[in-house]
């Protein structure tokens, strides 16, 4: 049995200020000398960027479509102990999540037997907030709705409206928000901006002041500590392999590849993985590595800067020509190809691992959960072997006629629609695709990685 003070700040939709508002309720909490450690419900690798830079300490996701359910609470537990406060950010509305709530807030909350308190958007909107949060109390009275956070106020007469309303059904207002654009947290395709491209420590610091003056940081405080105790099994996790089989996986990572699970890097160094940082940006060469993963990220936005390191992009092409085992998700895939088409129809070479091109699109491709089913062996699975995963781009592939017939890595269903489509490539020890996955999730996959790299360590010795 675990003590964990905690809490989730859920949202009534996507929009409504949940990333504003838990990170400046991280930097007020740290600035009281509080240890505290934040969660993301859900896929998302931007937000954790947020609270990381707040908290000063790495935040972690919490999601059951890539995680089976069974090692949510363990991974939560194993992470939260220890902090003097956890504070979990939830996805879109309270409600909302893939199909039929997988991995919604609500479920997450009802595992962890946390305390709910609900952002509302007050913009354009009077009593009827007291109602959308009365709703939303009593939709599933298993979450523990403990009150209320109304956001982006316009005046002194507005909020007394508002919490009148809230007050006369007996719903506590733990914090009333003004509207502040000087704050806003900027904005492109796919969300917010990362951290690492612009000044986000000047915004995160207005934050801090105004939530320390306008919500209730006391209070939300003591209702974390009224969170029951939680059970939980944790594992006490030990290397899987020995020493002498420990291999090195470089990790591409910078301000163009920074979409990583931290969970999930920590699962391929319990197999034996000493994890190495490079930078396809910055860096002139590989480091002497057994085998590479790439993740997510933008390279798109990057892209002049990747294709002018002509001497990284041709260390990385002999490596793969070296059969050195590859993964590569989503921005590391488009990086593998060989070229990137920018939003303006530019092209700009890029490693030429992967007889394909990829070009941006004015709209959204896809979003959403998937099933992977593997259509050949490859560095992660057998042959009809399932992964869970989910993908999100702006980007298209652009088959190359001349190389049939095109080795896809996967066979895709969309969770919510049931489409069925091919996608990614999988050819010698190189597999990449859009697909986002979480090792956690994904053990088996995880050491057969391992176990390709070692292989590799052990041709070259």
């Amino acid at each position: 049995m675990a003590n964990i003070p905690r809490i989730i700040i859920a949202g009534t939709q996507s929009g409504i200020g949940k990333t504003t508002i838990v990170t400046g309720l991280l930097a007020a909490l740290k600035q009281q000398g509080l240890t505290v450690q934040s969660y993301k419900v859900g896929p998302d690798y931007i937000d954790p960027g947020y609270h990381q830079l707040a908290s000063g300490k790495v935040a972690h996701n919490l999601d059951t479509w890539l995680v089976p359910t069974d090692k949510v609470v363990p991974i939560f537990a194993k992470t939260a102990i220890g902090n003097d406060i956890v504070i979990v950010e939830g996805v879109m509305g309270l409600y909302d999540g893939g199909r039929q709530g997988v991995s919604s807030t609500a479920a997450i909350a009802k595992m962890l037997k946390a305390p709910v308190i609900l952002v509302i958007d007050a913009k354009s909107m009077g009593e009827s907030a007291a109602a959308i949060a009365l709703g939303y109390k009593m939709y599933d009275q298993e979450v523990n709705l403990v009150g209320v956070i109304i956001n982006r106020l316009g005046s002194k007469a507005h909020q007394k409206m508002v919490t009148e309303a809230l007050e006369r059904i007996g719903i506590p207002v733990l914090g009333c928000i003004y509207r502040n654009e000087a704050i806003s947290m900027p904005e492109r395709h796919l969300g917010l901006t990362p951290v690492t491209e612009h000044h986000a420590q000047d915004i995160i610091a207005e934050l801090c002041e105004q939530i320390s003056e306008q919500v209730d940081v006391t209070k939300i405080i003591s209702i974390a500590n009224s969170a029951p105790e939680l059970s939980a099994m944790i594992e006490n996790q030990k290397a899987a392999v020995q020493s002498s089989r420990t291999v090195r996986i470089g990790v591409a990572q910078d301000e163009a590849f920074s979409f990583y699970y931290p969970e999930s890097l920590e699962v391929l160094k319990t197999m034996g993985a000493e994890i190495i940082p490079f930078s396809p940006l910055n860096d002139t060469h590989l480091p002497n590595v057994d085998g590479l993963l790439f993740g997510g990220g933008f390279p798109e936005m990057f892209v002049s800067q990747l294709a002018s390191n002509v001497s990284m992009r041709q260390s990385i092409a002999d490596a793969c020509l070296a059969n050195i085992p590859v993964y590569a998700e989503c921005g590391g895939f488009m990086y593998l190809t060989q070229k990137i088409i920018d939003f303006d129809g530019k092209q700009y070479d890029m490693v030429g691992a992967i007889p394909t091109t990829c070009s941006m699109q004015s709209k959204l491709q896809t979003v959403g959960y998937v099933e992977a089913t593997a259509l050949t062996e490859n560095v992660l699975c057998a042959v009809g072997d399932n992964l869970r995963g989910h993908e999100f781009h702006f980007s298209l592939m652009n088959n190359d006629d001349s190389f049939e017939p095109f080795p896809w890595a996967f066979e895709f269903k969309k969770v919510r629609t049931g489409a069925i489509y091919p996608g990614g490539y999988a050819h010698g020890n190189i597999l990449a695709s859009y697909l986002h996955m979480h090792f956690a999730g994904h053990e088996q996959a995880a050491g057969r990685f391992i176990n390709k790299c070692i292989q590799i360590k052990q041709g070259k010795s």
